[in-house]
């Protein structure tokens, strides 16, 4: 079953909200947690976004997560495994009714970890691009209201028009 595609405006709580969630996840795994990350629409100021709080975790070992998602469920989270993305753990809170957070994590050193970073960094740093994210989030929400996923789906070109555009930007900042 689809979940709707809500899109709201920004809301400044959200970066507060963010830092709460990963001071209590980094609370509950302890050292195994390297470094938790605020990423996804939800870390950009100025545009809409789904309300859901997106966070992704560094940690030393998927093993880990994988013999202790027990730790996560005590604190509202349901495991979900990789869930389409080779090498990550997904979770999403609350365990049952409409989602209010995502955890995504990978083991230190997947090139996953630098490409959300990098995505969000680009945005943050290119107001304009930002901008036209929002209004192809927009379109997708108004043509596909009840289907989460085609709303996704419509979202991966330029997604990755971004991710590459990301990297020639810190290729060239780094020259």
């Amino acid at each position: 079953m689809s979940r709707p595609v809500v899109l709201v405006p920004h809301d400044p709580s959200w970066m507060a909200l963010a830092s709460l969630e990963a001071s209590l996840v980094s609370t509950v795994l302890g050292p195994q947690l390297l470094s938790i990350h605020h990423i996804g629409s939800t870390s950009i100021p100025g545009i809409k976004a789904k309300p859901i709080l997106d966070l992704l975790g560094v940690v030393s070992c998927l093993q880990f997560l994988d013999e202790n998602s027990h730790l996560l469920e005590r604190i509202g989270y349901r495991p979900r495994g990789e869930l389409g993305i080779p090498g990550r753990r997904y979770f999403s809170k609350p365990i049952d009714g409409p989602r209010t957070h995502h955890l995504h994590f990978f083991q230190e050193g997947d090139p996953n970890i630098d490409r959300h970073l990098l995505f969000r960094d680009y945005l943050l740093t290119h107001r304009d691009v930002a901008a036209a994210y929002e209004r192809l989030k927009e379109q997708l929400a108004a043509k596909f209201p009840n289907d989460s996923p085609a709303y996704s789906d419509g979202k991966t070109p330029f997604v990755q028009e971004i991710e590459r555009a990301a990297a020639e930007w810190r290729r060239s900042a780094s020259a």
